[in-house]
């Protein structure tokens, strides 16, 4: 069956800004579960999965199998559908092992986004209680086994299961992602290959959960900065990320004849939805370039597993653009893909046309509360719609604009805050039914918080932000985070953070802060400060001290106005995006 996704033939012209996606195809009621069993016995040999870095090639039935036995295992834990497990990882096959096998027997998979620190996994595991945690054991220069040994020295002589920490008190069990068996021994933490041996494939308790489970059962939490200073546990359901990734693969027209190269991150809906679900609810093969970005990793991918998708942020697709080798490497298998995460430039939209054969890459917008697509182009959107816009409202959802002050639809064309309603809408933030009151209203709309516009046709534009969410080459920052840990500061007696235009990521945090009388701080003790508590994307890369801020006769503290001087004072430009 194929969607009409983002179809506007024969639509008559809007007269409000509010429009709704097609219906003819039906949303899928099945669990991830199910839906991936009737995949793997409708195509057991096609290739599923290919994992370059790590040597990794599987079927849809090895895949299958694996899978049911991690689930198993799982089990043994004492794992019980609803619980929390968590994975704090990189890309590799794990990964995609442990969306599928938690999903088969209702376990609630956390992402933790590598990038965290101390200060940020701590609040996470405890947020969400997660009773485990599967783990890489390092990453370059970060050691996370060496950050949960600091949160949790216990771990060192905890038998397995029984873990008891003061400061992460809900979880018993740590497993290490160890590359098939090979690396050292790590006190109190499990190996994955030791854990996978544990299950069995054909437990007959598989199939005696799965008929349990129903597809609006949450299966994955996402964490998503506030403006609070505190992540929001985005909780989403089988129904919410399954139909949401088939409607994404409907849009590119993806079928088993397609290989789609990954080198966004799981831990984000990007990576988890648009690439493994887009895939998996096709047929098609998931190709992990690498476990981190690498443009080189990423043409020297495309080229040999001939990939014809390719997806990224616009700053992925400028470094695979501009990097020195790029012509020496044939990408003429490429047709599609996505390009998501921030605005994207127009130019570089045109050279992926030109440049890398991408002639039907389509363009996505969304947020993880929603699944997170809600609107995007198709494989036949007139390219200018493409550069210019991010496409029609997805199949089985609502998206509208409206005056943020009265509510009120806005003509086509007229600036608003856009919102969307349907399936893909969140089960709610965990435990926060006071936040998720806020976002989502009792008619159901999401409240995305971004300001847009919607043509007579119905394709939407995003012209900005309503919230003061900085996008920081695809991660999306909220300064109110950053404020409330540099704060923790006692030299700091108050601080605003912006984005501020940067040609490679988009946006970077400026830090404007004003200390304490009497008080003195330099720009590297704030970043020695910021450096192992927060991500590295959030350490601000320009830091002035102050002795005020701009404000409003009322005193409201105008950010707009520290943008404009930071930028004219750095000589900086907006971007044209689209």
């Amino acid at each position: 069956m194929t969607a009409n996704v983002g179809s506007a033939a024969a639509t008559p012209a809007l007269m409000h800004s509010i429009s709704a996606g097609a219906t003819d195809v039906p949303l899928i009621e099945q669990t991830l579960g199910e839906f991936f069993d009737a995949i793997a016995e409708r195509l057991p040999q096609q290739e599923a999965l290919v994992s370059v870095h790590q040597g990794h090639r599987y079927s849809y039935r090895a895949l299958q199998q694996t899978a049911n036995q991690l689930a198993s295992a799982l089990l043994g834990l004492g794992l019980l559908p609803g619980d929390r497990i968590g994975i704090w990882s990189h890309n590799n096959s794990e990964w995609l092992l442990m969306q599928l096998a938690t999903a088969k027997v209702g376990l609630v998979l956390v992402n933790i986004n590598p990038a965290y620190r101390v200060a940020e996994v701590e609040y996470a595991l405890n947020k969400v209680a997660c009773k485990a945690l599967v783990t890489m054991a390092q990453f370059k220069t970060s050691d996370y086994v060496g950050m949960l040994r600091e949160l949790a020295p216990e771990l060192a002589t905890a038998a397995p299961g029984a873990l008891h920490a003061a400061r992460l008190p809900h979880l018993r069990d740590v497993v290490w992602i160890d590359c098939a068996g090979q690396g050292a021994e790590l006190p109190g933490v499990q190996r994955f290959s030791d854990l996978l041996a544990r299950g069995n494939a054909a437990d007959p308790r598989l199939a005696t959960l799965g008929a349990t489970l129903r597809a609006t059962d949450p299966i994955n939490i996402q964490f998503t900065s506030g403006t609070t200073g505190f992540p929001k546990g985005a909780t989403l359901t089988h129904r919410n990320i399954l139909n949401n990734g088939f409607f994404i693969g409907e849009a590119m027209q993806l079928s088993a004849a397609d290989r789609l190269c990954i080198p966004v991150p799981l831990y984000h809906c990007f990576g988890m939805v648009l690439g493994n679900l887009a895939c998996l609810t096709h047929g098609a093969t998931i190709v992990y370039p690498n476990d981190g970005f690498d443009a080189l990793s990423v043409l020297q991918t495309v080229q040999d597993e001939k990939c014809t998708g390719l997806h990224g942020v616009p700053t992925m697709f400028i470094a695979e653009l501009d990097h020195p080798r790029f012509s020496e490497f044939n990408l003429s298998s490429l047709r599609t893909g996505i390009m998501a995460g921030s605005p994207c430039p127009i130019e570089v939209m045109k050279r992926v046309v030109r440049d890398m054969h991408m002639s039907q890459v389509t363009i996505a917008y969304g947020m993880t509360e929603t699944s997170p697509v809600s609107c995007q182009s198709t494989t036949t959107t007139p390219l200018e719609k493409r550069v210019t816009t991010v496409g029609l409202v997805h199949p089985h959802l609502e998206v509208k604009v409206i005056d943020p002050g009265t509510g009120a639809v806005v003509a086509p064309l007229v600036s608003g805050e856009l919102c969307t309603r349907g399936y893909s809408v969140m089960h709610g933030y965990w435990d926060d039914p006071a936040r998720t009151a806020e976002a989502i209203d009792a008619e159901g709309w999401m409240h995305t918080g971004d300001l847009a516009t919607m043509d007579e046709q119905g394709y939407v534009n995003i012209v900005g932000r309503i919230k003061d969410m900085v996008i920081r080459g695809g991660e999306n920052i909220y300064p109110r985070e950053i404020e409330e840990f540099l704060y923790r500061l006692p030299q700091i007696q108050d601080v605003q953070v912006v984005g501020v235009p940067d040609h490679k990521y988009g946006e970077e945090l400026c830090a404007w802060i004003v200390l304490k009388a009497g008080h003195y701080l330099t720009e590297e003790e704030i970043r020695s400060f910021c450096k192992g508590q927060i991500a590295h994307y959030k350490v601000p890369r320009y830091i002035r001290f102050v002795s005020s801020f701009p404000m409003t006769v009322t005193g409201k503290i105008q950010k707009f106005k520290i943008r404009d001087e930071m930028k004219q004072a750095l000589g900086l430009q907006e971007d044209k995006t689209a």
